[in-house]
């Protein structure tokens, strides 16, 4: 089990002794193992485990691993590319399906946000259910989740999150990393009015930004 992950007060302190950053070094069976059956195929075949390197809160550059869709690869590297150069601070970033963020053997989201954890690719509904999310097409990313949390109403995701724009790790709209990702042809959930989702970026397949 990851040291501190049910421990949520721990992961506002991360790269701290109680909340270690931690690489992944998943193969990709792992990556994919625990899918939920009801993935289409032709949406599984277009996923890809991707490789990235990133600076931390520990002050150190560690290796994560994002699963997305073959399409924003090369989007997801320049990202990351950005984010090291200019020391942007990101916790951890493992696949969902890792076991430490299964519930009844499911991937779970919500395991995955408490832990600080930034991950993409995750066959889901859209929080509250309706439609699919587009994490489930491998089109989405979620991105520090402590610092940049999902509020909607009296609704914070992970629970007991804080927005604090000037907290290091944490997205704005003038932020670098943001602005990369909306050049690329991505949105951010933090521009959205009915709610903001500050960890939240997506990129619709018909995008013509980027790539």
């Amino acid at each position: 089990m990851l040291p501190g992950l049910f421990h949520f007060l721990y992961a506002r302190e991360p790269g701290t002794p109680r909340n270690p950053v931690i690489d992944s070094n998943m193969s990709e069976k792992e990556a994919f193992d625990g899918l939920h059956p009801d993935c289409p195929a032709e949406i599984r075949k277009r996923q890809r485990v991707v490789t990235v390197k990133y600076y931390s809160f520990d002050g150190k550059v560690h290796r994560g691993q994002l699963v997305v869709d073959k399409d924003l690869v090369k989007d997801i590297k320049k990202i990351f590319r950005l984010g090291l150069e200019i020391r942007f601070p990101v916790h951890t970033v493992i696949p969902v399906s890792h076991p430490d963020f299964r519930k009844n053997g499911r991937w779970d989201d919500d395991l995955s946000m408490a832990a600080n954890n930034t991950s993409a690719f995750n066959y889901r509904l859209k929080v509250g259910g309706g439609s699919l999310s587009m994490h489930a097409r491998g089109r989405a990313i979620d991105l520090n989740c402590v610092q940049n949390p999902y509020i909607k109403g009296t609704t914070v995701l992970p629970p007991g999150a804080v927005y604090q724009p000037a907290d290091p790790g944490t997205l704005t709209a003038d932020h670098p990393v943001t602005r990369k990702f909306i050049a690329l042809g991505w949105e951010w959930g933090g521009n959205w009015t009915s709610l903001k989702d500050y960890q939240h970026f997506e990129k619709a397949a018909d995008s013509k930004k980027g790539g």
